[in-house]
Order: structure tokens, then C-alpha cells, then sequence
């Protein structure tokens, strides 16, 4: 996660073309619906985490520091998750991270229009889960299920202390104009997080998960209107404890808004989506069922506001994604707040 690329300017420069091309790719997140799951329900992937101009890399030399915060509440009741060791029915889970983001643009030259950075990401994650959770005792065999999981009465778990660290050692941005750019960075997402397979509940994921990221991003510095898209893939290690190895994900994140000047700073107000695609099944000795796909879209509000106080910019989003659809996770919704200071 990343700091803000440039507020709303008074610089020359569009691309219609390019804009015309990122609202048919934004507009398909809303859209696009499929037939086609983590170990858990859910991965290192967090939809919203990178979705705007706040996660832009900056063009030039800065530190910057960002709060964010995000909660999800969200549920399974169309069969059985496989959680740890254990086969989770009717999933309910509650979840709270705050994270500290600090980014560094050094004083790299690669060239007039190109740009360079690095980042951290350490969060601190509050975990509520209750289901009817059995022990595993499903078997897949070729393309037959067979299930025998015993329903058990409700139980629940709570857990809270680090979470996973997200560490981004390449963040390159490339701009075409002022107005339009691409970003390419690499995501590794540490497992700093405890866990324990005999808990419903845990902070951490207990694998690596290594996640290219290209972004194409629109920001006009006259009209202020923003389009920005973020593709990304996802790779997840095996979970020792479990032996249980998640399939590699794809997502798309982005946002459409209109940015103006309000109170001596910059409002802006607009809509946020993604799409997610789980691209190979499941596997290792632990994914007792079977390849287990998963796929989610989402969609919803998302306004900002960026001020300058003396020498710092101070840039402010909160966002509500609702998620439409769900195979093979949970369901719920994410409500997302970052705020940056650009020293």
C-alpha cells in the first residue's frame, strides 16, 4: 500500500483515449459475474487495500506515513469452509485491522518519467469467528465428493495481535502525461501473524503470498476526474500446519470519481469496485475438498479530501464495498478508511 501520486493541479495534458479504455475496464468490475477458495474463506488479498489515487507511487522524493483501517463483516451458509482442521458451517466472522504504512520515494533518478519507491505495511488485526465447526472428514477423490462432515453446535473464538506484513521491495511508476501513468510493484505478504490449526480464529495466514501488481491510473489535473485500475495475481506457499496449499487468485480494484475543490483543499466523490477470480484449485495433502474455487465481485461508495497544512499534504478516504456475489467464501461487506501524511 501506497502513498498519494499528486492532487488536482493546474497542469495541461489528457488522454481521452486512455480514459475511454479504463471506464470499459472499471465499469466490468460491476458487471462481470462467474460460475467458478482460500483455506479459510479468505486470502492475503484484500479487496480495496490498492484501488486509487492514494496508492499511486510519488513522482518525487518523499516519506510518508498512512493509517489504515478497514472491517469486514461477513458470513457462510451455503455449506461447509475449510478452516484450519476443521469443516466450518455456517460461518460467521467479524473482523478489525488498523495498519501503519510508511513509504519512502529515495532520491533515485531513472529518468524524468520514471519513479521509484518502497514500502512497509504492519497491521494489527481484532478476529471474532463462531460456526458449527467438525473435524474434517471429507475425501475427494478424481471429480467425486464425498462428505461425511457431523454438524456440531455453535462454538466461536476471538483473537487479536499482528497481523501478516505486507513488504513492497519494487514500486515503479511510469507517466505518460501528467494527467495519465502506470505503476508496477511486487507484494510479499509475510506470515508475522500467529496461528494456531486448532483455532478458529487467527491473525495470520501461516503461508507467503507473492502478488504482482500493475496499475494504469487517470488523474486530470484540470477537469479532475480520476480513473485508476489496479490488476494483480496473487501466489500463496503451502500452510505447513495444514499442508493445505490455496490456488493462485487474480483481481481487479478500482475507482471512478470527481474530484473538486471544497474548504481550501480537494473533495472528491466516487465509486470503488472489484472483481475476484481464483484461477487454479486448491491442492496438498489438506485441501480435503477438493479444488474449491473461489470467485467475489464487489462494489460501492468511496469520497476523499486532501488539504496542505504548512509542509505536509494530509489526504483522507473511506470507502464501503459490498460484495454482490460469492463462490466458496464469505460474504459481507468491507468498509475501508486511510489517511496519509506526505512530509
Amino acid at each position: 500500500m501506497t502513498g498519494p501520486h499528486h492532487l488536482p493541479g493546474k497542469c495541461a495534458g489528457t488522454s481521452r483515449k486512455a480514459i475511454r479504455h479504463l471506464i470499459v475496464a472499471l465499469a466490468a468490475i460491476a458487471l462481470i459475474t462467474s460460475t467458478r477458495a482460500e483455506e479459510g474463506g479468505s486470502g492475503h488479498y484484500l479487496p480495496g487495500s490498492m484501488s486509487s489515487f492514494m496508492d499511486a507511487v510519488p513522482p518525487k522524493e518523499t516519506f510518508i506515513a498512512r493509517a489504515n483501517f478497514v472491517y469486514y463483516d461477513g458470513s457462510f451458509d451455503s455449506g461447509s469452509l475449510p478452516f484450519a482442521k476443521f469443516a466450518a458451517a455456517n460461518v460467521k466472522a467479524t473482523s478489525f485491522a488498523a495498519g501503519l504504512t510508511l513509504l519512502w520515494r529515495p532520491p533515485i533518478d531513472l529518468g524524468e518519467k520514471w519513479s521509484f519507491a518502497i514500502s512497509a505495511t504492519l497491521p494489527y488485526v481484532w478476529m471474532d469467528v463462531s460456526a458449527n465447526a467438525s473435524a474434517k472428514a471429507t475425501v475427494y477423490k478424481g471429480t467425486r465428493f464425498e462428505r461425511t462432515i457431523s454438524v456440531s453446535p455453535k462454538v466461536s473464538d476471538s483473537k487479536d495481535g499482528l497481523g501478516d506484513m505486507v513488504i513492497m521491495p519494487l514500486m515503479l511508476n511510469y507517466k505518460f502525461t501528467p494527467d495519465f501513468s502506470m505503476n508496477f510493484r511486487v507484494a510479499v505478504y509475510a506470515p508475522t501473524g500467529a496461528y494456531n490449526a486448532s483455532d478458529l480464529a487467527n491473525t495470520g495466514k501461516n503461508f507467503w503470498t507473492f502478488e504482482p501488481v500493475l496499475a494504469l491510473m487517470y488523474f486530470g489535473q484540470k477537469n479532475g476526474f480520476e480513473a485508476s485500475m489496479f490488476v494483480g495475481y496473487d501466489m500463496n506457499t503451502e500452510n505447513p500446519a495444514t499442508n493445505y496449499k490455496s490456488g493462485d487468485q487474480f483481481h481487479i480494484d478500482g475507482t471512478l470519481a470527481q474530484h473538486f475543490p471544497l474548504l481550501g483543499g480537494f473533495a472528491g466523490v466516487g465509486v470503488s469496485g472489484y472483481w475476484y477470480q481464483q484461477l487454479t484449485p486448491d491442492s496438498g495433502e489438506g485441501a480435503s475438498f477438493g479444488p474449491f474455487m473461489a470467485t467475489t465481485t464487489g462494489l460501492g461508495p468511496v469520497i476523499s479530501y486532501s488539504k496542505k497544512v504548512g509542509n505536509i499534504d494530509i489526504i483522507g478516504e473511506v470507502k464501503w464495498l459490498a460484495e454482490l456475489e460469492t463462490q466458496n467464501r464469505l460474504q459481507g461487506n468491507y468498509i475501508w478508511a486511510k489517511l496519509i501524511f506526505k512530509f
